[in-house]
């Protein structure tokens, strides 16, 4: 029984002797080796560009915020100052709606009808009702309704723009719902 013990204590230091590490040695030398062959290429960063102050000369110049450039860019964009001025000339010599005096924001649409197979927007300004249909002018800014649909009521407004000239624009007031 002791022999046997000491046969089996024998036998397991011969294989952990067998398992060394001399393949290990090998290993760790190669990768070394790849280690120091590899070199990675890594370009240069460029230098930076050296910052060259300008001087500014208001004279030498436009000036970029004068009125007369602002204008003179406005008139182009808006067209010729004669069509602008038949825009409001028919505007101006008929009579006044009662809701061209109340300001669009105070202005609700709530509903519509359909009287005679055209629809017919209802608005609320101070708590009275109003129909309205395409034709009808409100607000202060000559806007006269185009289009009334279920949702919406689609104007035209003639607005001075920062030129002085007369342009047209849309507005619409959509369909308020009734909060609870």
């Amino acid at each position: 029984m002791i022999a046997s013990r000491f046969i089996a204590v024998v036998l397991l230091g011969l294989i952990l002797g067998g398992c060394s590490g001399s393949g290990e040695d090998e290993l760790q030398q190669w990768m070394t080796d790849q280690r120091n062959q590899t070199k990675p290429q890594i370009a240069p960063i460029p230098a930076p560009k050296k910052f060259q102050p300008q001087v500014y000369v208001q004279e030498v110049g436009a000036d970029p915020f004068s009125v007369g450039r602002l204008v003179q860019a406005l008139r182009q964009e808006s067209g010729s100052a004669t069509s602008n001025a038949a825009l409001v000339a028919p505007e101006l010599s008929r009579r006044k709606e009662p809701l061209e005096s109340m300001p669009l924001d105070s202005m609700k649409m709530v509903g519509s009808l359909n009287k005679g197979g055209h629809l017919v927007a209802i608005v609320r300004v101070d708590n009275l009702l109003y129909q309205v249909k395409p034709g009808h002018y409100l607000g202060p800014n000559y806007g006269r309704i185009t289009k009334v649909s279920e949702t919406e009521i689609v104007l035209r407004e003639i607005v001075q723009d920062a030129a002085g000239e007369w342009i047209e624009r849309s507005a619409t007031l959509q369909l308020q719902e009734r909060s609870r």
